[in-house]
């Protein structure tokens, strides 16, 4: 388990204090210094400006604001570079030009040094390497922030890849995550554009998140899961999993010896058949989501390998999706609506996909939605891409406040995704045609007698319990009465500005009574000529008279600031 805790904002003792000037000093370097300003961190502000140097400022002067952001994540390591990672599939959170550069994160480094990683090995495994493998090799085939990948061989000559957590990794994210959560609190308590998004959470989400990207066993579930998933699929391969030699840091499979489907030259040296690969590759993608509804979430070039025979092979399950059934029904109902050039029925899918603070405009959002439908839907049905229209369709949606469920983003990725490496092996394919059999078969299978008779048993269960239920909930409301235990909680909102307005009005009556008792109290005590006497005029009322008029201009000043008299 991860452990986060919350550093003490008060007190001026932090832990990890190397870390956390490291930090604030990247921070200054990539130009994000107005943002701890904001977080009065004083103790390490000064630290961090000495540490970067003006001709760094003037070069990082030229990068846009979420470049800065990028570069920034890349050099403060894993755990900035998987919070980044995550970020870009969390639609709703940051800007969507800052997702799209956090989408670009590297997540390769500099391997580390085997004789630590045989000691992870040997410690997770409870015996000598040498007693499992026949050899392995020293040098990784693939190195990530996390974990590397090794060459493996089992003694009974069976070739695999081993996936080993890098030493301390765990230790070093549990302190980054401590950190996290002290910016994050201070972001909430200091700035109100950030409180907004409550970043506490959004931390304590990420490390949930982050303690199931390093648990391997989770990965191992999810490659058999999709194995099972796939087992009468001649087309599709998944890699088997060696349970016996993995656990939570070791991750143990079959070495899978094929072309990345992005070397298009190798590809045709092998004698493939791009068109197939193409298909095969859409319609397993389609086939996770439309049928499975669980998914692969990151299908990017380098985790699709081509085999003899044109079979697809997928790599690295560490991230993957699920939507239900009537989720998927949403989705197909939303790309019908498109297709079909109804701005009605798209704005009210939409709204069924997404949740919201406040109800956007209606007819606005309706009106944009049939404008981009306009602007984008004049070509040909073969020439538009899918992904990037629904990727743009929901960028307008966050511009409406509209938050889009994390798994239908990711599934929209994973679909531009493969639509992009589509593109290039085959310039000709339809992803739209593709996806049409699976589009009608969810359209169909609402009306299946099967699928009818579940819905009326699901409604006859439903009205059962509520008919079962209601007349305990009404005596559970009798009983309260009675007993004087019932209370209602009124809570009022809107009335914020009203009150401010009359708590305004009656000031300024207050201040205009002052005034004019000033004035008459001046006045009279003028009249009588109260000493002591200036030039035969009372001193107390021409202090009087001068007091009102500084409130008199004071109180004018104050009216006509406010653009009202």
């Amino acid at each position: 388990m991860l452990s986060i805790k919350k550093i003490g904002v008060i007190g001026r003792t932090y832990r990890h204090i190397t870390r956390y000037r490291q930090i604030l000093a990247i921070f200054f370097k990539y130009g994000l210094g107005g943002l701890v300003d904001q977080l009065n961190i004083d103790e390490y502000i000064e630290v961090g400006k000495q540490m970067i140097s003006r001709s760094r400022r003037e070069r990082v002067e030229k990068l846009t604001m979420p470049q800065r952001v990028r570069k920034a994540f890349e050099e403060l390591g894993p755990t900035f570079i998987k919070f980044g990672q995550i970020l870009s599939t969390r639609p709703g959170l940051i800007p969507v030009e800052f997702m799209q550069e956090l989408s670009k994160l590297q997540d390769e480094v500099p391997p580390s040094p085997y004789s630590e990683i045989q000691n992870i090995l040997e410690t997770e495994l409870t015996c000598p390497a040498t007693d499992i493998f026949e050899k392995i090799e020293e040098d990784p085939i693939a190195s990530a922030s996390i974990g590397q990948v090794h060459k493996a061989q089992m003694k009974d000559n069976r070739e695999v890849a081993v996936k080993v957590q890098r030493p301390g990794i765990k230790k070093i994210i549990e302190v980054d995550l401590e950190i996290m959560l002290h910016i994050a609190t201070l972001m909430e308590r200091n700035i109100e554009e950030f409180s907004l998004h409550r970043p506490t959470k959004i931390v304590k989400e990420f490390a949930r998140t982050l303690e199931r990207e390093i648990d391997y066993t989770i990965e191992a579930t999810n490659m058999e899961r999709f194995k099972l998933l796939f087992l009468s699929d001649p087309e599709i391969y998944v890699p088997k999993v060696y349970r016996k030699t993995s656990t939570a840091r070791v991750l143990t499979m079959e070495l899978v010896k094929g072309i990345k489907v992005s070397d298009i030259e190798s590809l045709e040296k092998a004698g493939l058949d791009r068109k197939k690969i193409t298909l095969r590759g859409a319609r397993s993608l389609l086939t996770q989501v439309f049928e499975h509804g669980f998914f692969h979430a990151d299908p990017h070039p380098g985790n699709i390998f081509v085999l003899p025979d044109n079979v697809i092979c997928f790599l690295d399950f560490g991230m993957t999706g699920s939507v239900d059934r009537q989720t998927r029904e949403i989705f197909v109902d939303l790309i019908d609506s498109i297709v079909r050039q109804d701005p009605f029925t798209a704005t009210q899918v939409i709204l069924r996909l997404t949740t919201w603070d406040e109800e956007p405009d209606l007819r606005f959002l309706e009106k944009e939605i049939g404008e981009f439908m306009g602007t984008h839907l004049y070509k040909p049905l073969k020439d538009i891409e899918i992904g990037t229209l629904l990727s743009q369709l929901l960028e307008l949606a966050f511009r409406h406040r509209l938050r889009i469920p994390p798994d239908i983003f990711l599934m929209i990725k994973a679909l531009s995704t493969v639509e992009g490496i589509a593109s290039r092996l085959d310039p000709d394919f339809d992803i739209i045609e593709a996806a049409a059999p699976y589009i009608t078969d969810l359209k169909l299978a609402r009306f299946h007698p099967s699928r009818i008779a579940s819905d009326i048993i699901r409604f006859a269960i439903d009205i059962r319990h509520f008919t079962q239920k209601f007349p305990q909930d009404l005596l559970k409301i009798a009983d309260l009465l009675k007993q004087q235990k019932l209370t209602l909680n009124m809570e009022h909102s809107g009335l914020e500005k009203m009150l401010a307005t009359h708590d305004q009005i009656s000031n300024r009556i207050s201040f205009s009574i002052i005034i004019a008792a000033l004035l008459i109290g001046s006045a009279l005590i003028v009249i009588s000529k109260t000493p002591p006497l200036f030039f035969g005029i009372s001193l107390i009322g021409i202090i009087g008279f001068l007091a009102a008029a500084v409130m008199g201009i004071w109180l004018l000043v104050a009216i006509l600031m406010k653009g009202r008299l």
